[in-house]
């Protein structure tokens, strides 16, 4: 049992918790309102039903976060994890949306369902902690990283190189005019060398906050420049409930249900990888039961989001680069991180401004913290033994490979079913499958202590 002097239950100052709170949900927020944004397109709401689904997406992420981080019962693995809106779920409810059987109530019938699907399952998955030696561990780490690479090189250039415009009242892709300029590109450049430079010269806490220093900075610049917008800020509210199933009853559809119970299998891989890393991260000894409880939130969660208008929910892959890069371990500062993101979900104006940061702004930040992700992973790599043991670097090597084709290689899975295309397009889990597989092949199943030991002796090496 950990006690109040290991770093994840470090109790920090209430001064210091909102300011590291702040800065995690800041790094989050536009991953978490992204999919809200996406469906809400894809289903031709108005405006004010995408602004509640994004209201009560915050709202949800807060309840989540809290739990998982805090811990309650038999909920929450008791370490730093923001939760938000998986991208995985994204490809299954878009399709969802096109079928007019289905609809929002079908989704939300399938989230929930899949939740409760989680919760059944979070034990099973918690024993595969025997399977994730540091070969595997690090190799998944490190294919994380280079995933979120991506998205915070567009968030750099202005968001996606195409967008999604009405034409005609149709629906339609069109390149992004805004993509790669060079406004986009010099302010995603000044947040990035502020975060470097406060890192560097400044000490102690103002070290700690440099990400959100530099997003403030970049914030100021890009207002200075025109390139905020508050259009719609008179109209939102002070203050909202969420109300549960606002949309009406869910519907509950077979083939809905069994393909989000596949989102929630690939959710829970990728949950066990970013929970070992933030375990290393943080020096924190996993064993079965955490994982089990770190996985079963991600049901609940899920089974929340249903029920309170929203999607299927997930361990934020991008504030674990955060972790990182300021080494602030303590739990309880996602904790106040959660409080935030409800507030924000209750307070419409306050959730506004926030999303207002422009994405460029938010790409010099992404670039240092999800190359942070990626270099946790290379560390990690670093003790595994590649002399003796020439086999690892077939595991390395192609595992990092296949887990590479969805992101060079979008269309190379297209003649395959659609029934697959939530794990062939998915890099971290088509990594994650390799990495196991090919790992039994060459070294055989270790044991959960064997792998637990050999976590802990790789986790040493990964400090700020």
């Amino acid at each position: 049992m950990n006690t109040a002097t290991e770093p994840v239950d470090e109790r920090l100052p209430a001064g210091k918790l909102f300011a590291l709170g702040i800065q995690h949900v800041l790094v989050m927020y536009a991953g978490a309102i992204a999919v809200p944004l996406i469906i809400g397109g894809a289903l031709h709401l108005p405006k004010t039903q995408i602004a509640l689904l994004i209201s009560a997406d915050l709202f949800c992420c807060g309840i989540a976060t809290v739990i998982q981080s805090l811990g309650i019962w038999k909920f929450g693995i008791r370490l730093p994890v923001m939760m938000g809106v998986t991208f995985a779920a994204v490809g299954p409810m878009v399709a969802m949306a096109g079928q007019p059987d289905l609809g929002i109530l079908g989704i939300y019938g399938a989230v929930i369902a899949a939740g409760v699907f989680g919760l059944l399952i979070a034990p099973l998955m918690g024993r595969l902690v025997r399977y994730f030696p540091p070969v595997v561990t690090g190799t998944i780490i490190t294919i994380i990283g280079i995933s979120l690479m991506g998205v915070g090189i567009n968030w750099a250039a202005g968001g996606q190189p195409t967008i999604k415009q009405l034409v005609d009242g149709v629906l339609t892709t069109v390149p992004n005019p805004d993509y790669g300029s060079l406004e986009n590109l010099g302010v995603a450049l000044l947040v990035l060398v502020a975060i470097l430079l406060i890192t560097k010269y400044a000490r102690g806490f103002v070290s700690n906050i440099a990400v959100l220093l530099g997003l403030v900075f970049g914030f100021v610049i890009a207002l200075a420049m025109g390139r905020v917008s508050f259009v719609g800020l008179n109209e939102a509210a002070w203050f909202e409930m969420i109300r549960p199933f606002y949309f009406g009853t869910p519907t509950f559809n077979l083939g809905a249900i069994l393909g989000m119970c596949m989102v929630m299998i690939v959710v829970m891989v990728e949950s066990t990888g970013m929970f070992l890393a933030l375990g290393e991260m943080t020096g924190k000894k996993l064993d079965v039961k955490d994982l089990a409880t770190g996985l079963r939130m991600d049901g609940l969660g899920t089974i929340i989001g249903g029920i309170f208008n929203t999607f299927t929910y997930t361990s934020f892959s991008q504030n674990v680069g955060l972790v990182g890069v300021t080494g602030v371990k303590s739990r309880f500062v996602c904790v106040a991180a959660g409080v935030i993101l409800i507030v924000f979900g209750l307070f419409p104006k306050m959730a506004f401004i926030a999303a207002s940061i422009p994405q460029f702004v938010l790409g010099g930040a992404g670039i240092v913290m999800f190359g942070m992700v990626a270099a946790t992973g290379v560390k990690i790599l670093a003790k595994v033994d590649f002399d003796h043991n020439r086999n690892n670097l077939f595991v390395v090597a192609i595992s990092i490979g296949v887990g590479m084709i969805p992101l060079v290689a979008p269309s190379f899975f297209k003649f395959m079913p659609q029934a697959l295309s939530t794990i062939l397009h998915s890099g971290i889990l088509l990594t994650s499958i390799m990495a196991v597989l090919l790992n039994l092949f060459f070294n055989g199943r270790g044991d959960t202590l064997e792998a637990r030991q050999n976590i802990v002796a790789a986790a040493r090496s990964v400090e700020h």
